[in-house]
């Protein structure tokens, strides 16, 4: 939490995140003993280096060599190409001195030692930098990349490698090894479980999107209740003028990002549940909730930072010219969180990997209809094709009416467009890539599925929640999930989950339920008690006092008020008062 107060990307992210995640969840017990306390007492400072130059999501087609020789017993890392070169990994553009290098694992072929072939990538720990002089050990390249777009205090790197050797320890062996002295090749039970580090970030930024979604919605939400314009067109002319929340135009860009928000909270909160638990069972050999895990993680990661990033852009356009001001307290935070929709794995190239294990789960499931769910989206499954065959399942669900009735939309919604991928892609013979766009509403809506419905099981589980809270939560659950489904409508009708009825009824039942939202929304932005040192706006303050604060940063801290520039070309002055003195000019400044 003070981390995240500090409100900047810390340089020492990437050690306090990937490089110690995968020590502890890569290494073996003899490299977890030796590595972790010289990681946890800050004696080396390490990052993570997978994305290359060439190659960012796709990561079996990273081009950095680890060729294991035999003769010496070492790995040369190798960049055979200038694509294959590190790029974007944090922390070690000037920072670390140690980091986690994913190549391409290739061992000689048995009986013809000079022929190599490659056994996918792997990660090793590799010193890169000297431990007194901090400068790179020789036959390594490295260094920072320059400006971005957002996150200047991070030192994202490049690195090159010119038949770099390390020692046999290097390569991370809890899953998968090579052995020292014949140079054989032990392959992980799971090969998903090379990229668990991925995963565990995924995790994280699915639970952090709440927190930068909850800073914009504050700012908008109390900044559109303080800003007034125009008077009732049908009241009183000469009455005051309307809070600007107070126009339906723009509850409907704001009021559903704050039970976003919620929804967004919940999720995340389950997501990084999922995680640990599935984690506890892979230390106990037991990988069968792995691939959950990971569809869940990859599925919510490409959804939630889409509705992060979407929401914090669509609340500073909500909020009119001073949206656009320094004082809005938004610029920084979306030209930082801007990355989050394409690191960890690109938003469109993450929702083909939920696609893919919902089609695998579908194909179980039609192929062993009749017998018992092995998980709960097995079960579903299973129940939507015995209801297919047997004609059962054309009714829909009345979401006007009843919370869990939305729920089951949702489902049947995901549901269907999972059978439908499975018809195109196991019985049809499609094409994957004719299917990408099909494939990518699926993965949409199985997210938007999970978010609805943990989203409904934390309200109706939780039994410490007042009653009037809990009517205001279930509230927000309700326009969140109909706002949805007027968005996504023609899915809905299409896949028997919504009636026509309902779907013609739902813009009125939106507004409804923006107008019970409206006189409980400040208090709700409120709650979640974001500091003013924090949102750094002055739209956004928690007194109120937006016009004085902005006049503030204006009158006062803009040091560009503090110097009387002259404006007439045709003088020598640049600055009034300082003649042409160049010093004089930047000592004012």
């Amino acid at each position: 939490m003070a981390e995240y107060l500090i409100d900047d990307v810390s340089p020492y992210y990437l050690h306090m995140e990937m490089f110690v995640t995968t020590i502890r969840e890569q290494a073996n017990d003899e490299q977890r003993a030796y590595w972790l306390p010289l990681i946890e007492s800050w004696k080396i400072i390490g990052a993570y280096a997978q994305t290359e130059l060439g190659h960012g999501s796709n990561v079996r087609g990273l081009e950095l060599e680890a060729r294991w020789d035999n003769r010496t017993k070492e790995f040369v890392l190798h960049s055979p190409t200038l694509t294959a070169s590190k790029w974007w990994n944090g922390s070690l553009g000037r920072i670390a001195n140690h980091t986690i290098v994913v190549a391409q694992l290739l061992l000689p072929v048995p009986g013809a030692p000079e022929k190599y072939v490659s056994h996918g990538p792997h990660p090793f720990i590799v010193q890169v930098r000297d431990m007194k002089t901090h400068q790179p050990l020789n036959g390594v390249v490295v260094g920072d990349i320059g400006p971005k777009y957002g996150y200047i205090t991070m030192d994202n790197a490049y690195m090159l490698f010119d038949n770099f050797r390390i020692p046999h320890s290097a390569m991370l062996s809890r899953y998968s090894s090579v052995d020292v002295n014949t140079g054989a090749y032990t392959k992980p039970a799971q090969p998903a479980l090379v990229y668990g580090s991925l995963t565990y970030v995924r995790a994280n930024i699915v639970h952090h999107a709440r927190l930068v979604l909850a800073r914009a919605v504050t700012v908008a939400v109390r900044y559109s209740t303080v800003r007034r314009q125009f008077q009732d067109r049908d009241g009183d002319k000469n009455g005051p003028e309307m809070s600007v929340l107070d126009y339906p135009t723009v509850q409907i860009r704001i009021l559903p990002l704050l039970a976003t928000t919620f929804a967004l909270h919940y999720t995340g909160l389950a997501m990084r549940a999922v995680y640990q638990n599935a984690r506890q069972d892979i230390d106990k050999g037991n990988f069968q909730s792995l691939a959950h895990m990971h569809s869940m993680s990859s599925g919510l990661k490409s959804l939630c930072t889409m509705l992060a990033a979407d929401g914090i852009e669509t609340c500073r356009r909500a909020m009119g010219g001073h949206g656009f001001g320094g004082g809005s307290g938004l610029i920084q935070l979306n030209n930082d969180y801007l990355s989050k929709p394409t690191v960890e794995g690109d938003n469109w190239m993450l929702t083909q990997q939920v696609a893919a294990y919902l089609i695998k789960k579908m194909t179980a499931a039609v192929n062993s209809v009749d017998s018992p769910g092995a998980d709960e989206t097995d079960a579903r499954f299973k129940e939507f094709v015995r209801n297919k065959r047997s004609g059962s399942g054309k009714q829909t669900f009345n979401v006007l009416n009843s919370d869990l009735d939305i729920v089951k939309s949702f489902e049947r919604r995901a549901t269907t467009m999972a059978y439908e991928a499975y018809e195109q892609r196991v019985i049809k013979k499609q094409n994957w890539n004719s299917l990408l766009i099909q494939l990518h509403k699926l993965s949409k809506a199985q997210s938007q599925s999970i978010l609805v419905t943990t989203f409904f099981e934390a309200i109706t589980i939780d039994k410490t929640l007042s009653a009037p809270t809990k009517t205001v939560l279930l509230d927000l659950y309700r326009l969140f999930a109909l706002y949805t489904v007027e968005n996504e409508g023609y899915e809905f009708f299409r896949c028997n989950a919504v009636s026509q009825g309902d779907l013609d009824s739902l813009p009125s039942r939106v507004q409804d339920l923006m107008a019970r939202i409206r006189p409980h929304a400040v208090k709700l932005v409120d709650s979640w008690m974001i500091p003013d040192y924090l949102l750094d706006s002055a739209l956004g303050r928690y007194d109120g006092r937006v016009y004085e604060d902005l006049y503030n940063r204006a009158h006062r801290l803009n040091p560009l008020n503090r110097i009387t520039f002259n404006p007439n070309y045709w003088e020598e002055e640049i600055v009034k008062g300082s003649g042409d003195n160049v010093a004089n000019l930047l000592a004012k400044l």
